[in-house]
């Protein structure tokens, strides 16, 4: 299938790794143009130029540290300098914060993730609407979690912030369908990624398990009885930023193997 993106211009946040990589990946296997943003120069160089050497479309790097708002909005513009236009796609990618509850936290760590997490995806937001509601054509995607619709034990902090993402994209969704533009949001269960690996981790330091066997345990509540390949994950976000996809907008999309229990 032709998702007819040849020649768009994304911003993929996160697209050193993981799910930010695999969905870079996969827009520029369609023909977009992506602009890779993370902190990390080294990381993101290397998986501009796999793209670069595999795909019809072309990868760029910027770099800038999504808790630096400042250094952000520069980014932006220096990734559509170097995509020759205003940004049409946007992925919204941020990192998790570390395991936790959320009784008796420490404000300043609530302020700190909320900037991080929550904020630089608002304002990164507004940054590309204005073109492209000039444009009459965008596509807004965030990553969050299926903790946002099922609570996942000891992930406390990224439950609550990831869940006010999808509250905030629900209502901008409405906001500028008129304009063309739909926004969405994916809620990866487990997908084979570092922050995966570094949850099992987590789990084992807790439990006395191996990371092995963290990992394994987790299987037996996925229905279709294995850990999502990053892969999978990057297919559906082309298609939800590709034209075919101009009448899904305002959606919590689960990508999860069948986990979530709820309907």
């Amino acid at each position: 299938m032709d998702l007819h993106l040849t020649g768009k211009r994304a911003l993929v946040c996160g697209g050193s790794s993981g799910l930010g990589r695999a969905v870079a990946e996969a827009l520029a296997a369609e023909g977009a143009h992506v602009a890779l943003l993370s902190r990390d120069a080294a990381k993101l160089q290397a998986v501009a130029d796999g793209i670069n050497a595999t795909a019809t479309g072309r990868a760029v790097i910027v770099t800038a540290d999504l808790a630096d708002h400042e250094a952000l909005l520069k980014a932006v513009g220096a990734a559509e300098g170097l995509l020759g236009g205003p940004i049409e796609i946007l992925l919204n990618n941020t990192g998790g914060p570390p395991p936790s509850g959320v009784a008796g936290l420490d404000p300043e760590l609530w302020r700190t993730q909320f900037e991080a997490m929550v904020l630089s995806v608002f304002r990164l937001t507004d940054r590309v609407l204005p073109a492209m509601r000039a444009a009459g054509w965008g596509r807004i995607l965030n990553v969050a979690s299926s903790s946002v619709v099922e609570p996942i034990p000891g992930l406390g902090v990224s439950t609550a912030l990831r869940s006010s993402i999808a509250g905030w994209a629900k209502t901008l969704a409405v906001e500028v369908a008129a304009d063309g533009i739909t926004v969405n949001t994916l809620l990866p269960g487990r997908i084979d990624t570092p922050r995966i690996a570094s949850l099992d981790q987590a789990r084992a330091a807790k439990t006395g398990e191996t990371p092995e066997q963290a990992r394994a345990a987790s299987v037996v509540s996925i229905p279709v009885g294995r850990i999502g390949a990053p892969e999978e994950f990057g297919a559906v976000a082309a298609f939800l930023a590709s034209p075919k996809a101009a009448y899904v907008t305002g959606s919590l999309i689960r990508i999860d193997g069948g986990a979530i229990k709820a309907i």
